[in-house]
Formats: C-alpha cells, structure tokens, sequence
C-alpha cells in the first residue's frame, strides 16, 4: 500500500470538552460512513464556557498534539468555545486541516431566517467573543444578531439530564429574552445543545427555527476531505477498529452518555493524561 493510500485511510480527529461533541461525530458517522474517528471528550475539565480564553487555547494545543499522535489526517473542533477562542491559532500552528463548528452554522442560519432576526444559545466564552455576530454580518449585514448565554445547559446534558423538569425551568428562564425579541432562527451554538432540541423547541414554538451546527459541520468536512483529495474510498474491512474514544477522566459514564447519543455501540473508552501532551 502506497503512502497516499494510507493517509487516505487515517481517522478523522474530533474533539470536544465532554460528550457534546459526539453530536458532531454523529453527523460524520451517518454522512461520512466510509471515515474512521478517533473521537476526544476532556471530561476531566468540562466545561470550558467559563474559562480563559488562554486556558481554552492551552487545553486545546495539548488536545491537537494528542490527536495528531494518533495519526488523523484532519481534525474536527466540535466545541464552539474552542472555535471562539483558539480556532485560528490551532489552524495556523497546525499543518493538517482543521475546521470548527461555528462558520458552518452562522452560513446555515443566513440562509434558514426570513425575517433577518438571529438568535443564538451558546456558553458564557462564545457569547462574550461575539463571533457568531461576526460571522453572520460578514456574510449578511442585514441579518440582526442576539446571543443568550446559557451556562447550566452543558453540566445538565454532561449529567444526562436531557428532558428533566429542572432543565424545563432553567430553559424557559433563558430562552424568555429570545422569544420576545421576535427571531425566526436559533443557533443551538454549543455541541451540547442539541442533546436538549426537543425542550428548546417545544418552549421557542414552531415558529422558530432551530440551526444543528453539528449537520452542517459534517457536510463541510465531507466537502474539504474531498477538495484535499483526503476521503477514504472504500469502507474500512471487517475488524477494523472504526471509532476510538478517548476521554481525561471517568470513562465509564462517558461510555454510557455516548451510547445514548450514539446509534453505534460504544464499547470501551480510554483515559488519557492529557497534560502530558
């Protein structure tokens, strides 16, 4: 087998500060079912909304060097905080590709909304960067923007509890703003959020939009892989290994949460010292 023909066949990289960003490898698994991926949650330092943006950075450089250990041919930030904070750092430090979460919703939410008002749920770090804001009137200066942080979603989903009269009550308490301001489309811009689609939904109305980041996050992964000439071709063999997990603390319910959100089984995850990297 050819050097090429190898790279072709590595992993995909993704990670993310928990079990959020599973719902981005969810997405890869069902659009990309040729790709493997070596998925890593820091669950020993979740979450990071309300760190520094020096911390996020420092965490996620010892993230990328552990990924790229494992040989992946592209990486997947599937955590908006780390793609407010460190993505262009990471992306110019970094010579495989590496793409976040956040441009593809702000595109996806442009195109989704008609009467040009915006919302966006997201972690104390990734409103207080007012990127999505950015993104958005980049692309569209006639779209109106509002950003709502939401800090107790990612420890509820962290903790499984995903539709729970406790997380009823807290998203009507942050969700009250935004239903009064009169938008059309809501960025569920944390990869936790999806998790609590069905709550969000049900207290925003049907008049509503809600934006996955996660879908369109794996759509524009499908179409870098293919402009670097990177997809894999052909499905892994029977007994490959096609998804490793790895997490910085309590394996065994991460594996529980990741089976839930996950339709494939999860059988093992692994920790990692990942202040070793």
């Amino acid at each position: 087998m050819s050097g090429q023909e190898e790279w072709h066949n590595s992993p995909i990289g993704v990670f993310d500060s928990g079990v959020g960003g599973l719902t981005v490898a969810r997405e890869i698994m069902r659009q990309l079912p040729n790709e493997r991926i070596v998925y890593f949650g820091d669950t020993a330092r979740v979450p990071y909304g309300n760190k520094s943006k020096e911390t996020v950075t420092k965490f996620s450089r010892q993230i990328v060097n552990f990924l790229k250990k494992q040989e992946v041919k592209a990486i997947v930030v599937a955590c908006n905080t780390v793609s407010a904070y460190a993505l262009e750092e990471l992306e110019q430090e970094t010579d495989i590709p590496i793409i976040g979460v956040m441009k593809p919703g702000a595109r996806a939410a442009i195109l989704a909304t008609k009467n040009k008002k915006v919302g966006v749920i997201a972690t104390e770090a990734t409103v207080h960067s007012g990127i999505y804001t950015r993104y958005i009137k980049e692309n569209d200066a006639n779209v109106s923007t509002l950003e709502r942080a939401c800090p107790l979603f990612v420890p509820l989903v962290e903790e499984g509890l995903w539709e729970d009269p406790v997380t009823d009550e807290i998203a009507r308490r942050y969700l009250s703003e935004l239903i009064d301001s009169g938008i059309d489309t809501l960025i569920l811009g944390c990869t936790h959020y999806p998790m609590l689609r069905s709550t969000v939904a049900k207290i925003m109305g049907e008049g509503v939009t809600l934006v996955n980041p996660a879908y369109e996050t794996a759509r524009e992964l499908k179409m870098l892989l293919a402009e670097k000439g990177l997809e894999s071709e052909h499905r892994p063999g029977l007994g490959t290994e096609l998804y490793r997990f790895y997490v910085s603390d309590g394996a065994e319910k991460f594996k529980q949460l990741a089976n839930s959100i996950l339709t494939y089984g999860i059988l093992s995850a692994k920790v990692v010292n990942i202040e070793e990297y």
